[in-house]
């Protein structure tokens, strides 16, 4: 099928967050956000004009939906099922990329901060993506089960844990460090429901 002429404001977002998490916030401009999204410069300043920290904060955004939309989905089968499914996603995503591709959200998490002491849209919209995952995954865990506090921590742990062995994959260019702390990872969630 052929590419529409005037690329779509989706398809722009997408492209700068499969970017951005290839190369960080830091190290891209828009205008490449741009070409690897195969956009125009005109086209993604018109659906973007306030720049670069717009457009990664659409970037952060969408990443946030598109894996929230999966934890939900299976998130319905129960805790495990939807630990599988968030470790799935980062799993096709560093394999499909031969180790080139992490997470978006974590890699504007890192990217040094402006010397003002305003907190950049980007970062807030990160922290935003971080909290739904973990309230996703912490619901889940109460309602079958777990207790309140312990649901919380867990759900935390989960996220910071594949987020930081999806950095260690890429670095080692394995998918070993991922799959040690998915078998862990079950043993803790199953072992904290009553399922």
């Amino acid at each position: 099928m052929a590419k529409p002429s005037t690329p779509s404001r989706e398809r722009i977002v997408a492209g700068a967050a499969d970017m951005i998490s290839r190369r960080g916030l830091n190290a891209t401009s828009i205008r490449e956000l741009a070409k690897h999204a195969e956009a125009p410069l005109g086209s993604t300043y018109h659906y973007f004009p306030q720049g670069k920290q717009q457009l990664a904060t659409e970037a952060v955004r969408y990443t946030g939906k598109w894996v929230a939309r999966s934890l939900r989905r299976e998130l319905e089968a129960g805790p495990v099922a939807g630990l599988h499914a968030f470790l799935a996603v980062w799993r096709k995503i560093v394999l499909g990329t031969g180790f080139r591709a992490g997470c978006p959200v974590l890699a504007v998490s890192i990217e040094e901060l402006p010397d003002d002491d305003e907190t950049p849209e980007v970062l807030l919209a990160a922290a935003e993506v971080f909290d739904e995952w973990e309230s996703l995954l912490a619901d889940a865990l109460r309602r079958h089960g777990a207790e309140p506090v312990q649901a919380a921590q867990l759900a935390t742990l989960v996220v910071a844990a594949v987020e930081g062995t999806v950095a260690m994959c890429r670095a080692k260019r394995s998918i070993q460090p991922l799959d040690q702390v998915a078998a862990q990872l079950h043993a803790l969630v199953s072992g904290a429901i009553d399922d």
